[in-house]
């Protein structure tokens, strides 16, 4: 399927609630949920609407699957948080977003967990990797400054030392590049930016 039909075409469908031809929009706050066994959490796909975003994206990253969150930063603190423990170490460039810079300072001391922030080339992130290295977060091109890491070179050295590799997308979108496609595993979003339409 081409990259515009994915866009317009991905989870759409029949829906099987209204019998609708064209995913409705649910407005309502409050919902029954849709399956006991899906559903573990209210703010988890609780409407229809949702399931189709997932899908839309997963099918334009090229994904096994997804979560939406309330914002770029929940998503960007809820992987980090996940894969991160005490004593642990990540890599990320020190041209990321400011808010999650400024996440990684004011949070991964508390939780005990190293950090180091190198410059925006394979070679700086490579000689920070250490025994403790377990995740290597990206950003290209960053915001706000533009600057371009090589993807695919990053991947590779992270499976070369058993890291997990993260990938804030949101200035590329899959429009323009696929993260997965070159070797990384997580793939983040911040939907305010240009792929729900640049603010």
């Amino acid at each position: 399927m081409h990259i515009e039909s994915k866009c317009i075409h991905s989870g759409e469908g029949i829906d099987t609630i209204t019998k609708g031809i064209n995913t409705p929009i649910f407005p309502s706050s409050a919902h029954e949920y849709l399956d006991a066994d899906e559903v573990v959490y209210p703010r988890y796909f609780n409407t229809v609407n949702q399931k189709v975003i997932v899908q839309k994206i997963c099918d334009l990253e090229e994904a096994e699957d997804g979560v939406i969150f309330s914002s770029g930063m929940a998503a960007i603190s809820t992987v980090l948080l996940s894969f991160l423990k005490e004593g642990d170490h990540v890599i990320l460039q020190d041209e990321i977003y400011g808010g999650s810079y400024a996440f990684a300072q004011m949070f991964f001391e508390r939780f005990g967990i190293a950090y180091s922030f190198v410059a925006t080339n394979t070679e700086s992130i490579e000689s920070a990797i250490k025994p403790e290295t377990v995740l290597i977060y990206i950003e290209t091109p960053t915001n706000p400054l533009l600057s371009i890491i090589d993807i695919h070179e990053v991947a590779e050295i992270a499976k070369g030392n058993n890291c997990i590799t993260v990938i804030d997308n949101t200035f590329a979108t899959p429009i323009n590049q696929n993260p997965i496609e070159l070797g990384i595993d997580i793939v983040l979003h911040s939907g305010t930016k240009y792929l729900g339409g640049h603010s």
